[in-house]
């Protein structure tokens, strides 16, 4: 890479551009073992199904459903929303916060599945992760509301991911319960993780999120075990 600017960009973005290139090798894999669309192939590379999660004890799909996709548009909206959240983020969590909240956004998006979600349904995709990021820059939104840059992100943040929730409700194929926990558990680790430079929550605020957090996990296990009963 002998672009200066590119190589800036790289390293300013690293977690962002290997997550997309993540994305884009599994459904690549995904096209070569049958198609995205097929809930066979889906299902065996890691995609959310509630029932092999709770019955067959397969809680690493919690975890790999974020990296799967059902069709091309599903991965482009998702890849672009990835790009446009993680050029601001990035920078101001730095690598492994960003990575970290990514990551257990997307868990935490699919243990409410698990809880809230149809049982009948294979289910999969980066939104839960997504959404995550939208959380996470609400945080930061709120602990720095007298930057003006940052509120603004703050409530541009709280607006799209409202907009989609709204849009998500209409249509029966989308996992608004991964979105909402998602959401949820990217606005709660962001609270207890912070940032690099900008201003961060008192530590009173940060262990009560982390009450929270545990609470979400707890009573989303719970609920997933009943409504599988």
């Amino acid at each position: 890479m002998n672009n200066p600017r590119l190589r800036k960009y790289y390293k300013t973005n690293a977690m962002t551009n290997t997550i997309f290139v993540v994305l884009v090798a599994m459904f690549i894999i995904e096209t070569l073992r049958g198609g995205s669309d097929e809930s066979a192939v889906l299902f065996k590379l890691g995609a959310q199904f509630n029932p092999a999660i709770i019955i067959l004890g397969q809680w690493w799909r919690l975890f790999t459903a974020q990296f799967l996709h059902i069709g091309l548009l599903h991965l482009v909206v998702n890849c672009v929303t990835l790009f446009y959240m993680g050029q601001y983020l990035e920078p101001m969590l730095g690598h492994v916060r960003f990575l970290i909240i990514y990551l257990l956004a997307g868990v935490g998006g699919n243990l409410m599945t698990l809880a809230l979600g149809s049982d009948n349904a294979v289910s999969a995709g980066a939104s839960t992760a997504l959404f995550g990021l939208f959380g996470a820059m609400i945080a930061l939104g709120i602990a720095n509301r007298t930057h003006e840059g940052m509120a603004y992100l703050g409530r541009q943040s709280f607006v799209l991911a409202v907009i989609n929730l709204l849009f998500d409700i209409n249509i029966p194929q989308i996992d608004t319960w991964g979105h909402v926990g998602g959401l949820l558990a990217g606005f709660l680790l962001t609270v207890i993780l912070g940032d690099q430079n900008l201003r961060g929550y008192k530590l009173p605020i940060k262990i009560l999120a982390g009450f929270a957090l545990i609470g979400f996990v707890l009573i989303s296990l719970r609920l997933g075990f009943i409504i599988s009963e």
